[in-house]
């Protein structure tokens, strides 16, 4: 593990170096050894602030803190650190956990009993989804609409700009000759013409 370490205004000590060292050490027992470290130490007026920046493989963390006094600060930015690392690696880890492979719904019950069978265990019949036969409520709900019916004869095509415009699939008006008609938007869109005898 390489640490860069920058000073702005501030000298680096070596019980600071010792410090971040401690800290990290924590965080490579959490994240093990691939990682880079970035240690910014500033002094602004009678702040001090400490950003330390580790960067694993999925992208950077990054530890600010700001205190009264450089220790303070980089203990703090090093609990932070710490904290974020342990987020990181349990994201990592129930990331990885996931399996790679989607249920399609094509898995068969032949497969379930193989894997029982491999580990020599007695096979287990299940179902996976079971669907009822028929329906158990046979309620219709029924709404009545006075939208999808035309008041006066019209041609078929205001019957189709009417039925585009009102927003309906079925649509019923009388043509010019006073001949029911029923138009009809079918599932990929195409306007179907029905007429009633």
């Amino acid at each position: 593990m390489n640490v860069e370490y920058t000073g702005r205004q501030y000298e680096i000590a070596p019980d600071i170096r010792k410090e971040v060292e401690i800290g990290l050490a924590k965080i490579r027992k959490i994240l093990g050894d691939k990682f880079e470290a970035k240690v910014i130490l500033v002094v602004e007026k009678r702040r001090h602030k400490a950003e330390i920046t580790i960067s694993p493989r999925n992208g950077p963390i990054v530890g600010l803190a700001e205190a009264g006094d450089m220790k303070a600060a980089v203990n703090e930015a090093l609990e932070h650190l710490q904290k974020q690392a342990l987020k990181y690696k349990t994201r990592w880890r129930t990331k990885k956990r996931k399996a790679h492979k989607k249920w399609n719904g094509e898995s068969s019950q032949e497969e379930v009993t193989a894997a029982v069978e491999v580990a020599q265990l007695t096979a287990v019949p299940m179902v996976v989804h079971k669907f009822p036969a028929v329906a158990k409520t046979t309620d219709v709900h029924l709404v009545h609409s006075d939208e999808a019916v035309a008041r006066h004869p019209m041609t078929l095509e205001e019957a189709i700009k009417e039925a585009h415009f009102r927003d309906r699939d079925v649509f019923v008006f009388r043509d010019p000759k006073g001949r029911v008609m029923i138009l009809h938007r079918t599932r990929d869109g195409k306007m179907e013409l029905i007429e009633a005898p």
